[in-house]
């Protein structure tokens, strides 16, 4: 599945179906093909996905240590795939406007 979030106040922001359920999972929401992040529960949101960063990043191996996966890839940090739905959340609460998705 392949979520596509819109609200009036932002453009569109599409996320493969693992890290729309990921993302839907760190909010306290069941994966669902529809669904609405009301502008009231979007502080509650940023703050969650904030903390689930901060956890990530205190659990990562410090610069000395070797960060990167096996065959040389680079995984991508929480904080990169997440940032996108932070400006979203944030734009999309300053105009009032809830973020839907499947609709």
């Amino acid at each position: 599945m392949i979520y596509k979030f819109k609200s009036k106040a932002t453009g569109d922001l599409i996320m493969l179906g693992p890290h729309g359920n990921q993302l839907l999972a760190l909010l306290g929401r069941q994966p669902a093909a529809q669904g609405i992040i009301e502008v009231t529960a979007m502080p509650a949101a940023l703050a969650a996905l904030q903390a689930a960063i901060d956890a990530e990043e205190a659990a990562m191996p410090g610069d000395d240590e070797d960060a990167d996966e096996p065959g040389g890839a680079r995984a991508v940090a929480l904080r990169q795939r997440l940032w996108p739905m932070i400006e979203m959340l944030r734009r999309a609460h300053t105009a009032g406007e809830p973020v839907v998705w499947g609709v």
